[in-house]
């Protein structure tokens, strides 16, 4: 197969040479210029002078390889191949062979030996064969949920919210944002950690805006959600956190995400409010909590959502209503298990909670009960009975107990120094060693 354009090399050793015909350079400068040595430039001017830039043409190209496999063996092998090894260039049933396999069974059952390559090369060409990128499946982006509340993401950004305004000049502040799945739409509060109270005081904002979720999409943090330890793994118990107990008292499930792209749409929210929000919070000159509390709540959000939140494909919405029968410090409470001691008080922390006299007769001693706190310190105890149910306990702060008083000791009075031991003159330490001896028979 003849080439009819020159190869870029061809093309600048020709215009070099050019230059040397013309005497603007000389010969040994014009093999510099092209990166070849003298004998060879010298070689090559006296064709090139005769036969100008076709000369420089490798007298090779065009001719048949000295190695080339005879026409009429190439079409014998084509000709196996289609009407043995031929099929769909797709992958599934009836897909053709490949090159490889080819070689293989063309010496295997037909004693033919060529190489992969030329085969590769001879397929090719009659288009017997194409490489076929196998790509892997591309992950789908998970659909979103078709029903308002059935599923809001929940996760904290830790950032510089305030650009260093404000009392905690160089702390960041969190962010505890709440993103429903299906319509995008969003409920934000500003705190200083990432707590149990922070994802409590967003949660009840939601609740009261919308109602209860069905289920929440988190991280896997002791926050929200772990894993069961070993004892509770023995018994069947699943690993509640304090905030998931509370969750599950208003019906919520708590699902953890086992990467933070699992829960993108949370995580792109954060990006976008921590592009928009600062911006806008800089220019009311926003630097403390309660104020950007404040505004996103009454401006900033309303505003938002009603740009970017979408329609979710359904219109039910799937949020529940409050029951009116649980009471806030009854859900929204830290529940800690503590045994009652024969006198009649619960030990909590260092403080001793002494239970009222008209419950001793329901809360015998030796029988556990349960301490709740709230968030503002207050502790109720509570008794479960499977009679009664639910039954708190009256307490009064328990009197401080006696400490057991000491054992007195008399310093030791410090003996005299004895006089240094000396073995008797018959002890066995001052008798000499003798060594018996052979008796020597002649």
């Amino acid at each position: 197969m003849e080439r009819t354009a020159m190869s870029r090399k061809e093309f600048e050793r020709g215009a070099v040479l050019a230059r040397v015909e013309r005497g603007e350079l000389t010969l040994k400068e014009g093999a510099a210029l092209l990166k070849m040595s003298y004998r060879q430039a010298k070689r090559m001017y006296p064709r090139f002078r005769t036969e100008g830039p076709a000369g420089l043409v490798h007298r090779s190209v065009g001719r048949i390889s000295n190695r080339a496999r005879a026409a009429a063996e190439r079409e014998r092998v084509l000709e196996i191949i289609g009407e043995h090894y031929g099929g769909k260039p797709k992958r599934g049933a009836g897909q053709r062979f490949g090159p490889t396999l080819v070689a293989e069974h063309l010496g295997e059952d037909h004693e033919l030996k060529v190489p992969i390559s030329t085969l590769r090369e001879w397929m090719s060409e009659a288009g017997l064969w194409s490489r076929v990128r196998r790509s892997r499946p591309k992950p789908k982006r998970r659909e979103r949920r078709a029903h308002f509340g059935e599923l809001v993401q929940l996760d904290g950004s830790f950032h510089d919210w305030f650009e260093g305004r404000g009392e905690r000049e160089g702390q960041r502040s969190c962010v505890m944002n709440m993103v429903d799945d299906a319509s995008g739409t969003t409920w934000l509060r500003f705190g200083e950690q990432e707590t149990i109270w922070a994802a409590v005081g967003v949660l009840r904002a939601w609740i009261e805006k919308y109602g209860v979720p069905r289920a929440l999409y988190t991280d896997w943090k002791n926050v929200y959600k772990r894993a069961p330890t070993s004892a509770e793994e023995v018994v069947g118990e699943a690993g509640h956190t304090q905030f998931g107990r509370m969750c599950e008292k208003l019906g919520i499930e708590i699902i953890a995400a086992s990467s933070p792209q699992a829960k993108g749409r949370v995580e792109r929210n954060n990006g976008t409010q921590q592009d928009r929000l600062i911006k806008k919070m800089r220019l009311l000159d926003i630097a403390d909590d309660a104020a950007a509390n404040a505004y996103v709540e009454t401006v900033y959000l309303p505003a938002y959502n009603a740009r970017y939140a979408v329609a979710p494909a359904s219109e039910v919405d799937y949020h529940l209503p409050r029951n009116p029968n649980l009471r806030d410090e009854d859900v929204f409470c830290l529940e800690h298990t503590r045994k009652v001691s024969k006198d009649f008080v619960v030990q909590f922390g260092k403080q001793g909670l002494q239970l009222d006299r008209a419950a001793r007769g329901r809360v015998p001693a030796g029988s556990k009960v349960i301490v709740r706190e709230t968030q503002d310190g207050e502790l109720r105890v509570i008794h479960v009975s499977r009679l009664h149910g639910e039954h708190e306990c009256r307490w009064a702060p328990a009197a401080p107990r006696a400490k057991k008083p000491e054992p007195a000791t008399m310093p030791a009075e410090p003996k005299p120094p004895g006089k240094p031991h000396r073995p008797a003159a018959d002890h066995p330490w001052r008798r000499p060693i003798v060594t018996p001896q052979r008796e020597v028979r002649l």
